[in-house]
């Protein structure tokens, strides 16, 4: 599960339907509506949240936003109603790393986007995430964090 800090139009097609699709996922957990993937890393930030599943669920509302730019039709009616609206922080750190990992994803997936993303001179977050100072997130799952 990716549940990127990065505004979604840095996305391929692929990796937008895969956003859409983990995302509505992370809603049902956050919701108590499955059994598994209740401790996955990248759902404690929403966790910290006032309102985890108002949280997803405003989150969820940027992706569908985005895919309808692109003349997609995401079925929003999957998006929970109780949306809240907030600021959740995400670390300089964290976000470059996440630029690069989507970067290396792109290089061989779709070369025309990873062109794309090599003229972006400052890294546009999701709507609902503030940059702040700091290393990558301590949830994060790195190669060099996996080998602890």
């Amino acid at each position: 599960m990716r549940l990127w800090s990065l505004h979604p139009k840095y996305l391929d097609v692929k990796g937008l339907v895969a956003l859409w699709r983990e995302g509505l996922l992370a809603q049902k957990v956050l919701q108590g509506k499955t059994k598994g993937y209740k401790n996955h890393p990248q759902l404690i930030r929403f966790k910290e949240t006032p309102n985890p599943a108002g949280a997803i669920a405003c989150y969820l509302s940027h992706v569908a936003r985005e895919a309808d730019s692109r003349g997609y039709n995401f079925d929003s009616s999957k998006i929970d109603k109780k949306i809240i609206h907030c600021q959740i922080p995400v670390t300089r750190g964290q976000v470059d790393y996440e630029f690069a990992h989507l970067r290396q994803k792109l290089k061989t997936r779709d070369p025309e986007k990873f062109k794309q993303l090599n003229t972006v001179k400052r890294i546009q977050l999701h709507a609902m995430f503030k940059r702040i100072a700091g290393d990558i997130e301590s949830w994060e799952v790195t190669e060099k964090s996996s080998r602890k």
